[in-house]
């Protein structure tokens, strides 16, 4: 087949809502997008007015053809474009990493005694679908904890009700025993209900028809059975206690937010059905590099609710997504029910999306330690030694930080990992004492002014010589850094600085930074450093910000000098209590008297 120049392809586009897919010189499809009009979107592309990403300005380059699919509506065009992306995972589209069917867990309603259990086939048939989940490990987590609770059958085998003898499984009380006959379809048909109510998130439900159950067995002296269902209440209570979160939530809702590194995102979802945190799952997400945390969720949105077995009337984003009509839209074709995309910005929900957006952080941080950990220390370190031209393996790294707002109660930290590990006991806190005003270089040179004349001067842990510095910050840090060390005759350990807004690492007398993958391993242990360094930091600088608060709120009072001050602060543990106490109270406590509270009332 003649392939036409491309030149000539665009003038053909026709102005409708479609799919394109662009190939490389091997014909392999490269990149798959949507577009209300082909004719405008594709030829943007080509375009030498317009100015494009770095991301999109590679893959033009890479461009040798294209095709493209008409389809009748942009929400058509949606869905094919998801559909695509999953046939072919074109390398520059952003994709769910290690992306397969995701697994469900299925009820077969169409059977007379219907079990549970985990598929990765979605039909539209009677079953009844609850997921998908990001794993096979967390669907049989769940499957696990159902079947702990719930005393459905596991096996494939045919039932008569005429077997001889049951499984193991009967005899524990994880099953009702079908096979033998112990139990009439309708009870059984009862529990399978009660299954779906609980993963529906409707314990509360389940529980009260429990509880019913109890009496009644209890009172007709079914005492065997009684104790059964309390402890299957037990167990149902203790799902529901774990559901709890601080934030109080409401109706049913998906709550998506995402931590992320250059190439790699990490995105959370916690499901709350009922009121009820019922379950949480992560997926990641690659292919990001120069992509907008919008077009991110944007993507990931699209591809996972494309199999969701059920999609809740709210879906709470942390960034809003592109195109949120037609992405609205197609979301209430998918679920048959209006469906509202929210980005929070205040209240519980925006809360609810912080709380979301910190077990990303906390998942992305651990994925990267257990990525390290299947390396081990000593290559990594060997590794750190050759890319940054170091005359030893690091096996001692101290890395240093500086954490101040506006010059205000500045503090450094000092952190130290030992063979590629945390080392807790050698870790150090400085107050700043000579540096008045902003100027972080000044900061960073005091702390390690400081650290570096006790290795000198003493025989402690502080006389340890670390085999590389690392420095929070970029080349103007770095150079900072430096004057200090040559001060003190101490310019041959190692420095290097980790700057955190391109993740770019600096050695001195290079101007350019140091080429380190984003991916390397090398990179997430100085990641860790830092941000370790960053934590230790701002930990004691918010412990002062506090104590500096309680201070500066009593110590303006007339009359409270630091007895008394003292005497308010143990009868009420906090400036807030002694805020909301009675005029009463306060006026029994030693030391104060009516005209003294009336005046703490007053300034607080």
């Amino acid at each position: 087949m003649v392939q036409l120049p491309i030149e000539t392809q665009l003038k053909v586009l026709p102005g409708k809502p479609g799919v394109y897919l662009f190939k490389d010189n091997q014909g392999k499809v490269i990149y798959v997008g949507k577009a209300a009009s082909l004719h405008h979107r594709v030829r943007a592309y080509f375009s030498p007015s317009t100015n494009l990403p770095a991301k999109v300005q590679r893959l033009v380059a890479k461009i040798s053809d294209f095709e493209y699919i008409v389809t009748d509506s942009e929400q058509e065009a949606l869905i094919l474009e998801c559909n695509l992306i999953k046939k072919y995972r074109p390398r520059y589209n952003v994709s769910l990493k290690d992306d397969k069917t995701f697994p469900y867990l299925k009820i077969d309603l169409d059977n007379d005694w219907p079990s549970v259990r985990i598929t990765r086939r979605f039909h539209k048939d009677r079953g009844k679908y609850f997921g998908p989940f990001a794993s096979a490990g967390s669907v049989r987590k769940t499957l696990r904890l159902v079947k702990k609770i719930f005393p459905f059958r596991s096996c494939n085998k045919a039932i008569t009700g005429t077997d001889s003898k049951p499984c193991l499984d009967y005899h524990i009380h994880r099953c009702l025993g079908p096979c033998i006959g112990a139990v009439s379809k309708e009870d059984y048909d009862e529990v399978i209900r009660q299954v779906i109510l609980f993963l529906e998130g409707k314990q509360e439900l389940v529980l009260r028809e429990l509880k019913h159950k109890m009496k009644n067995a209890s009172q007709q002296l079914q005492f065997e059975k009684a104790v059964w269902l309390r402890d299957q209440i037990r167990a149902i209570e203790r799902v529901i206690e774990g559901q709890r979160i601080a934030v109080t939530v409401r109706g049913e809702q998906d709550v998506i937010a995402l931590a992320r590194t250059k190439d790699l995102a990490y995105v959370e979802i916690f499901f709350i059905r009922n009121n009820k945190l019922i379950g949480r799952d992560h997926l990641l997400v690659d292919g990001i590099r120069d992509e907008e945390p919008n077009q991110i969720m944007t993507s990931f949105i699209k591809q996972y609710y494309a199999s969701a077995s059920s999609i809740p009337p709210r879906i709470l984003v942390q960034y809003p997504v592109d195109e949120p009509v037609v992405i609205t839209k197609w979301l209430q074709n998918q679920r048959g029910a209006p469906v509202k995309l929210h980005v929070p910005r205040q209240g519980t929900k925006k809360q609810l999306i912080d709380i979301v957006a910190e077990n990303a952080r906390q998942g992305l941080e651990l994925y990267q330690i257990k990525q390290s950990a299947l390396v081990e220390p000593a290559i990594i370190l060997e590794e750190l030694k050759e890319r940054l031209c170091l005359p030893r393996i690091p096996l001692r790294i101290e890395g240093y930080d500086i954490s101040n707002i506006r010059g205000n109660l500045a503090v450094g930290s000092m952190v130290v990992f030992d063979k590629a590990m945390p080392k807790l006991a050698h870790y150090r806190r400085f107050r700043i004492k000579t540096v008045g005003s902003i100027d972080d270089y000044a900061m960073i040179q005091e702390v390690l002014r400081r650290r570096f004349r006790k290795c000198l001067d003493t025989e402690d842990k502080w006389s340890i010589v670390p085999d590389l510095v690392l420095i929070d910050g970029g080349k103007g840090h770095l150079n900072a850094a430096l004057v200090v060390m040559k001060e003190l005759e101490l310019d041959s350990i190692p420095l290097v600085s980790l700057a955190k807004e391109r993740e770019k690492v600096f050695i001195p007398g290079n101007s350019e930074p140091v080429d380190i993958p984003q991916t390397s391993t090398m990179l997430h242990l100085l990641q860790r450093i830092r941000d370790e360094a960053h934590r230790f930091a701002l930990g004691y600088h918010q412990r002062l910000r506090h104590k500096e608060g309680i201070a500066s709120a009593l110590d303006s009072i007339p009359g409270i000098g630091p007895k008394r001050k003292k005497a308010l602060l143990k009868k009420f543990g906090s400036v807030q209590s002694i805020k909301e106490a009675s005029m009463e109270g306060l006026a029994l406590v030693e030391g104060m008297t009516n005209k003294l509270a009336e005046k703490v009332k007053e300034y607080l």
